[in-house]
């Protein structure tokens, strides 16, 4: 097999995995003494922060491996074309890949060929030539193998910008169904580890002065949704304690997509729960911008996202004591709640306010969203004119402002705009 034949089979191989994100880290380069760089905007899938579209190499070492989890199209089990890279291989591929502009850096996983130490040493033999004989310091985003070494986990972070672990289900009970060979323990104990590491390395308390930074960018972890039975309310109680536990940078959704049929998975003509993808990342960014708490979100009541609203249109209808508010008078943290007023706006807003009164051409010029934001708020305590606000009247004004287009475009709906109208008024009503 030639290496366009093997990097066909193990980049198609790797595009289940999401766990993309910007680098977040500043790698110094001496002048004349590496290759390539890391820069705070990032290295991603998408645009960087300052409008670069930027891109790396999504790969895996090898897509052979001695796990069967129903749910991987890469399963031992699973009659596919197989492929291993050696480490030289793809060393002189990520260089010659960056060499023609074609990447800024790599993200590497690997199946777990043998065992978890072995694929965990095929990787930081790769990562050793890229930093070593090549001297590339740009990003790299290594996967940890859980259930590998810890002296090799931390050789790993010593190489590369980030790392991630993949917690892949919600539960423990998800796994033990569905991925035999991993266990929650097993996954949650390199998270910590690697958590202590880059604590440490970040504080200065190493033993030599200039050792290499742990994972510098620090670590992600992703989830599949959609392929096990637990509620939205229990992934995003999950996904707020990886947050507070392992302080992680980012969280995960994929929403899965049956490669493989099962009595224990969705069936094969089942289409990705997209929307509900969607609706999680808008949670999770409530989590960690908004100051929200999962349970002000989510509720044992009220278990799964309103298909209709994004969370934060949501949590505001079912709150609508707590409005209108005042926006020369609010404080930032009242700002938040408000849909439509981001962590932007409300400094913005913080800061024009000292100089004079606001009304809705200035939140216009700040940035607030005011097709969703007027519903909730007034400028020296007037509204917009002519809105009645109710909980009915701004929800149906809301729907039929954003007729679920989102999920329309996604195929995940076909009702008409008008029937979407009744719907979420008659879902507000029953919780009323």
């Amino acid at each position: 097999m030639d290496l366009m034949e093997k990097l066909t089979i193990l980049t198609d191989s790797a595009k289940y995995d999401v766990a993309c994100t910007s680098s977040g880290s500043n790698t110094p380069n001496p002048v004349g003494m590496g290759i390539g760089s890391t820069v705070n905007c990032g290295i991603c899938h998408t645009f960087s922060a300052d409008g670069r579209c930027v891109s790396l190499l999504k790969v895996l070492m090898t897509n052979r491996c001695a796990y069967d989890c129903a749910y991987c199209v890469n399963r031992r089990s699973n009659d596919v074309p197989r492929a291993s890279f050696t480490p030289d291989e793809l060393a002189q591929l990520t260089m010659d890949f960056y060499r023609r502009n074609y990447i800024e850096g790599l993200f590497l996983s690997s199946g777990v060929e043998r065992n978890p130490d072995y694929a965990t040493e095929q990787i930081i033999k790769t990562l050793e030539l890229l930093r070593g004989p090549y001297h590339f310091t740009g990003y790299i985003h290594a996967k940890a193998i859980p259930g590998a070494d810890p002296v090799l986990i931390d050789r790993l972070g010593r190489l590369a910008n980030r790392l991630s672990v993949n917690i892949e289900l919600p539960s423990g009970d998800s796994l033990a169904k569905l991925a035999p060979n991993k266990t929650k323990q097993a996954i949650l104990t390199p998270m910590k580890s690697i958590q202590s590491a880059i604590a440490e390395s970040k504080s200065g308390l190493v033993k030599y002065k200039h050792a290499e930074k742990f994972a510098p960018a620090g670590q992600s972890t992703q989830m599949i949704i959609g392929a096990s039975p637990e509620t939205d309310y229990q992934i995003l109680h999950l996904t707020e304690g990886l947050y507070k536990k392992f302080s992680l940078k980012r969280v995960f959704f994929s929403a899965y997509i049956p490669v493989a049929e099962s009595r224990l998975l969705p069936s094969l003509d089942t289409k990705p729960p997209l929307l509900r993808e969607h609706r999680l990342y808008q949670a999770d960014w409530l989590l960690r911008y908004y100051h929200f708490e999962a349970d002000e979100i989510l509720d044992a009541e009220n278990q799964d996202f309103n298909p209709f609203l994004d969370p934060k249109c949501n949590w505001a209808i079912n709150h609508m004591e707590q409005f209108p508010v005042e926006v020369n008078t609010a404080s930032q943290e009242t700002l938040l709640r408000v849909p439509g007023i981001g962590p932007l706006s409300a400094k913005r807003i913080m800061m024009a306010r000292r100089s004079r009164k606001l009304d809705f051409d200035a939140l216009r010029r700040i940035g607030v969203v005011l097709k969703r934001a007027q519903y909730f708020i007034t400028c020296n305590g007037r509204m917009e004119h002519g809105l009645i606000v109710t909980p009915e009247a701004t929800l149906r004004a809301l729907v039929d402002r954003h007729p679920i287009a989102e999920a329309q475009q996604m195929s995940l709906f076909d009702l008409p705009a008008e029937i979407a109208q009744k719907e979420a008024v008659a879902c507000l009503s029953r919780k009323m």
